[in-house]
């Protein structure tokens, strides 16, 4: 029988815990050094390479690996299929916590931070034309419509709050959010459709550093798609995890039709891609011994794996299976981005960029602190829906 969400309770100083939050302070401490020597010093970017591994991972994948969502918003909202509503909350709370990750490597990549908060406040100074202002305006809005998605579990967690103050907030803001939520909800599906599409947009200006296996006019439409798949992997991670973690039945039937939802979207990236190679005569690019062809099928064959894993019937009834087939699609849109914005970006002779270890330090302390955020609030608020075991799923 199944209930509705619960907080998961238990202890949260845990060594995991412990450990996570130092990796986190560790990468605190860092932005602040970073803040201190500013950008030439703390990282190995150049006038050649303005995009490291903050956009690159945090923010260009970031956003896609959060899009979990904006995923099981389409199947929920869009086609109406409710009995994947259990997921969206997990789904919400690991898109809210990414995207705010990706907005602070926003922050602490830009040159001068205390000047962001001009951009949404002086429209009289946009620049219309600027592919990079529509995403960061629609990233700002989106993780504040994520946290506004999100608010009902707080307020059913404060509602039972002993504190009188809480309570009161509780229940006289929880009509007015109801209320609010389908608007909330709309924008919710439109912003990322605008920005995701948009990180494509704006590599077509860089049209003579990228090779033409990642050169293409499909780039919107390609990042598009690829976040919905990447999106449906994570929310599949996420939950088997969950339940790993939390040593709760995983939601086995579900996440094999969420899986099969990233498949075709897999699909159609694929078909996209591999046409607009044919119709433009680039095809060939992927059948000569260079680099690029190897990044190329590197690519590919991350994602023909699941979806060769998916035929088989009796794989997609394992947990297992569906775990690692997630894991190699995800792998796949993260290398494909990563080619777009850094691997395969080629600015020039006498031009080299790796990440500084300040960079990395700072990506993998943002990440533990993404990680600690999901710990607390799962185990605090009302986020994952308590079940049964279920006789009819298979053991992994």
């Amino acid at each position: 029988m199944r209930r509705g969400p619960t907080p998961v309770g238990g202890r949260l100083l845990t060594p995991w815990f412990l450990s996570l939050s130092a990796m986190a302070a560790v990468g605190i401490g860092l932005v602040l050094w970073r803040y201190a020597v500013g950008l030439g010093a703390a990282t190995a970017m150049s006038d050649g390479y303005p995009f490291g591994l903050w956009i690159a991972f945090d923010v260009v994948t970031g956003t896609a690996l959060a899009c979990g969502g904006y995923a099981m918003a389409l199947i929920v909202y869009v086609l109406n299929k409710g009995r994947y509503h259990p997921l969206v909350r997990p789904a919400i709370l690991t898109s809210a916590l990414g995207y705010t990750i990706a907005g602070l490597s926003v922050v602490i990549d830009v040159g001068r931070p205390w000047l962001l908060w001009k951009v949404p406040l002086f429209p009289g100074r946009w620049n219309a034309s600027s592919v990079m202002l529509e995403v960061a305006l629609c990233i700002m809005s989106y993780v504040a419509v994520l946290w506004i998605e999100l608010a009902p579990a707080f307020l059913e967690r404060f509602r039972d709050s002993a504190n009188p103050g809480l309570r009161w907030l509780a229940t006289r803001s929880r009509p007015l959010l109801d209320r609010g939520l389908p608007f909330i909800v709309a924008l919710g599906l439109l912003l990322p459709t605008m920005h995701q599409s948009s990180l494509g947009s704006l590599m077509l200006l860089a049209e003579t550093k990228l090779p033409p296996l990642w050169n293409q006019p499909a780039l919107p439409m390609l990042f598009l798609v690829s976040c919905i798949a990447m999106g449906y992997a994570v929310v599949v991670l996420e939950s088997s995890l969950a339940a790993l973690a939390f040593r709760r039945p995983p939601e086995t039937r579900m996440l094999e039709s969420i899986f099969g939802a990233a498949v075709i979207a897999s699909g159609i990236w694929l078909v996209i891609r591999f046409v607009d190679l044919g119709v433009r005569g680039h095809l060939g690019d992927a059948f000569t011994f260079t680099g690029d062809a190897a990044l190329f099928w590197t690519e590919i064959v991350l994602l023909l794996l699941p979806m060769g894993i998916w035929v088989s019937r009796r794989a997609q009834r394992r947990m297992g299976w569906l775990f690692r087939s997630a894991v190699l699609m995800a792998l796949s849109g993260a290398l494909y981005r990563f080619n777009v914005y850094l691997v395969a970006f080629d600015p020039g002779p006498g031009w080299v960029y790796f990440p500084a270890v300040p960079e990395i330090l700072i990506t993998v302390g943002l990440v533990a602190a993404e990680i600690v955020a999901y710990l607390a609030a799962v185990r605090y608020f009302p986020i994952l829906v308590g079940v049964r075991p279920d006789p009819a799923s298979p053991a992994t």
